[in-house]
């Protein structure tokens, strides 16, 4: 599991996340005009998976329920399909949020029930790591130190069981950027959450050195009135990892989480300028990486490879973040290795 861990932080590499539920896909896929049908998302992962020379870039992918018990159309299942690309195969085992009872506002992840079993499932069809998000929302009175609480020991308890599966667990307590507030105290409610966290897995006899973290970006509320720019951005994240991150931990895979692409690929690159720090920073992204993937297209096989181009540029743009070397004029003249 340790070197599963420091294989999906290897330098110039990150993780796409694929692991979009049945309804976000069917969201996705009618923001560019598309029904979601079971063949329709197999083929659009179909065409992530094999686009070539992708584990250049990508070291790991996280996959949904249905994608990891599907084949391609050559008969090979897509678990095989990333192997073959060098790529090593993930699995998200959370069942999704609802309410916390008596915080109104806060929400609690569910899927502990029946996760040991899921879990063996999944090593037996050939993921290798995991993944759980939990949410927490900034307001007036929120989040609660209950709220806080109860998220960091559910991924404990997620943490813990992945392990004994032989399974590397990628945890991940999201401080939504959604809301007024400003940077500093979307950095509080971060070192906060990530406290609880580090403190409820060393409860949970959580192997550290076998495990990663994948956090928000320490960013302005998107209703606040002034934005903070790449520098602060950047000072801010770095300053809550190292007051609340143990060194121990081998990674740290940003997720996007409503920013753009380029815009994600930016803050990743001016993050990682403020290098050498105890883990390798890198990223999980899903829309950022995906977004220019599915506009290029939108359901005809006859733009597949525009698609696979669109992926590897993104891919490639983040890999040039990963060592703190991105340059926006990189989006006009960079042309995707074939």
């Amino acid at each position: 599991m340790t070197q599963t861990a420091k294989a999906l932080v290897a330098p110039g590499k990150g993780i796409l996340a694929a692991d979009e539920s049945t309804p976000t896909m069917k969201k996705r896929l009618a923001a560019v005009g598309l029904e979601s049908t079971e063949e329709r998302r197999r083929a659009y992962r179909e065409i992530l998976f094999t686009t070539e020379g992708i584990g250049q870039f990508i070291s790991g992918v996280i996959l949904f329920d249905e994608t990891i018990r599907q084949p391609a159309s050559d008969g090979r299942a897509l678990v095989e399909v990333l192997r073959d690309q060098g790529v090593i195969p993930g699995i998200k085992v959370d069942k999704g949020t609802s309410p916390l009872a008596g915080f109104p506002g806060e929400l609690v992840t569910e899927g502990l029930d029946g996760l040991r079993d899921r879990l063996a499932d999944y090593a037996l069809m050939g993921a290798r790591f995991a993944k759980w998000r939990a949410v927490v929302s900034i307001g007036e009175e929120r989040p609660s130190s209950t709220g806080i609480e109860a998220s960091a020991h559910a991924l404990a308890r997620y943490a813990a069981l992945s392990q004994e599966a032989g399974l590397v667990p990628i945890v991940e307590p999201e401080v939504l950027m959604d809301g007024p507030h400003s940077l500093e105290r979307h950095g509080e409610v971060t070192a906060a959450t990530l406290r609880a966290l580090y403190k409820h897995l060393a409860r949970h006899r959580v192997v550290l050195e076998a495990s990663l973290l994948k956090p928000n970006m320490v960013l302005s509320g998107t209703e606040h009135g002034v934005q903070a720019g790449l520098d602060e951005i950047a000072e801010a994240t770095i300053g809550v990892l190292r007051q609340a991150v143990p060194a121990a931990v081998p990674g740290i895979v940003f997720l996007s989480g409503g920013q753009s692409d380029e815009e994600a690929t930016a803050r990743l690159d001016a993050i990682n300028r403020r290098a050498p720090q105890p883990w390798e920073l890198s990223f999980s992204f899903g829309r950022a990486l995906q977004a220019p993937v599915l506009r290029a297209w939108a359901g005809e096989e006859t733009n597949r490879r525009a698609a696979q181009a669109a992926l590897l540029h993104r891919a490639a743009m983040n890999g040039e973040a990963r060592h703190g070397q991105y340059r926006p004029d990189m989006e006009q003249l960079a042309t995707p290795p074939t």
